[in-house]
C-alpha cells in the first residue's frame, strides 16, 4: 500500500464512521498506518510458528482473599475520597 492509497483508505474510513478528521490528521494517521504495515511485513517475512510466540495470553490473577475491595465495606458504600 502506497503514501496516497493510505491516505484514500484513512479518508474513506473516517467519513464511513463519521468521525471527522482534517487534513492534516488524516496524514498523521495514513503514516501511522504504513508503519504498522512495515511492522507486519516484517513480521511476516520472519517466518515464526506458533510455539515461537513468547507472549503469554493474559490470565489475571486471583484477588487476596484480604483484598480491601472485596470487603463488605467497600462494596456497599464504594470508595470514599
Amino acid at each position: 500500500m502506497n503514501e496516497a492509497l493510505s491516505l484514500q483508505y484513512v479518508k474513506t474510513t473516517a467519513e464511513l464512521l463519521k468521525l471527522p478528521l482534517e487534513e492534516a490528521q488524516a496524514a498523521r494517521v495514513a503514516v501511522h498506518l504504513q508503519r504498522t504495515a512495515a511492522m507486519v511485513r516484517l513480521l511476516d517475512s520472519a517466518g515464526l510458528d506458533a510455539h515461537d510466540e513468547l507472549a503469554e495470553i493474559y490470565c489475571p490473577a486471583p484477588f487476596p482473599a484480604d483484598d480491601p475491595a472485596l470487603s463488605p465495606t467497600f462494596v456497599s458504600t464504594g470508595l470514599s475520597v
